[in-house]
């Protein structure tokens, strides 16, 4: 099983851009796929999910901001991100979890990371 992040770079303030996971190796369409995140120094926090069925939720800081969408023909999910902020600066993980809601400690699969930074 592969997870293949793209997407990441360099941004300024209020800018946008979109990252992309796509899973190889197996169907994920009856899993929970999401996106967590690593400032340097700092833990790997959650960030979002999306369930097999569509059910979604956000880490607080996030909401109004990102958003988070999958295409299962595509066993692919998305985060598209707007009016980005300095503190989004870190490397964003995408993980793919069996389990609803999707916790870190529960993560199944792990992609590398893509770094996204957030210039002031």
């Amino acid at each position: 099983v592969q997870l293949q992040a793209s997407g990441g770079g360099l941004v300024q303030a209020g800018g946008s851009l979109r990252l992309s996971c796509a899973a190889s190796g197996r169907t994920f369409s009856t899993y929970t796929m999401g996106w967590f995140r690593q400032a340097p120094g700092k833990e790997r926090e959650f960030v979002a999910a999306i369930s097999w069925s569509g059910g979604i939720y956000y880490v607080d800081s996030v909401k109004g901001r990102f958003t988070i969408s999958r295409d299962n023909a595509k066993n692919t999910v998305y985060l598209q991100m707007n009016s980005l902020k300095p503190e989004d600066t870190a490397v964003y993980y995408c993980a793919v979890d069996r389990d609803w809601p999707m916790r870190r400690s529960g993560v199944n699969y792990w992609g590398k990371g893509t770094l996204v930074t957030v210039s002031s």
